[in-house]
């Protein structure tokens, strides 16, 4: 039977691997919660290499596009590798697919993550928080602390790195891209992405003034 691991444990493994919340998991689960043994153990599978390739130039990938059912909503993201060999592996299209297809799932999404938030946008949100009404009786040091929270959660919701994946919300997408990483041994990136909405932007007209409008225009 699998002992129970502590977030806190699993965090501070992933922080010196850089492997998959779940590979974490496993491999402190398999150590019997031993951290040196795990860190070997993610070593060993080629599993504790993702954030040595981070820095790593990526000049290569793909555009991936997916269209949802009904034609209403429709993403295109740029996913970068090192080579174009590895762009051509199913297991990076299929990367791109499930990228496209959680940024169709996720309206909220703006940014790929959190650090690509313009500051405007960083100092607007604290300002909308920093105003609410349910904390402005209470002592400032208090209000400090739930706006850095409430702040850092909405950031959270803002950022596609920081989403809990679709097909397995027990991670993020940044866990997804670090065991794709880890599996394919090149630095992989989201560069940027975009999302359309069927009708956005035009304003809609009511459908009886419309009928209206016809009807007096044919008298």
């Amino acid at each position: 039977m699998a002992i129970e691991i502590s977030a806190q444990y699993v965090k501070e493994l992933r922080i010196m691997t850089g492997a998959g919340m779940m590979d974490c998991k496993k491999a402190l689960q398999e150590t019997d919660g031993d951290l040196d043994k795990a860190v070997e153990s993610l070593r060993q599978k080629g599993l504790a290499s993702a954030s040595k390739k981070s820095g790593r130039r990526t000049a290569e990938g793909l555009i991936e596009s997916y269209i949802h059912a009904g034609s209403k909503i429709g993403v295109m993201v740029e996913l970068n590798c090192e080579t174009d060999f590895v762009a051509r592996r199913v297991e990076f299209q299929e990367l791109a697919k499930n990228v496209a297809m959680q940024i169709a799932a996720c309206p909220q999404v703006e940014y790929v993550n959190i650090q690509s938030i313009p500051e405007s946008i960083v100092s607007k949100e604290k300002a909308i928080e920093s105003a609410k009404d349910d904390i402005c009786n209470k002592p400032e040091n208090v209000q400090a602390q739930i706006v850095k929270g409430r702040l850092e959660k909405r950031l959270n919701e803002l950022s596609l790195m920081n989403q809990a994946f679709i097909r397995n919300t027990d991670i993020t997408i940044q866990d997804l891209i670090n065991e794709k990483i880890s599996l394919m041994g090149e630095n992989i990136q989201i560069r940027r992405f975009v999302r359309f909405l069927l009708g956005e932007g035009i304003e809609k007209v009511d459908q009886n003034f419309s009928e209206e409008v016809a009807s007096m225009i044919k008298s």
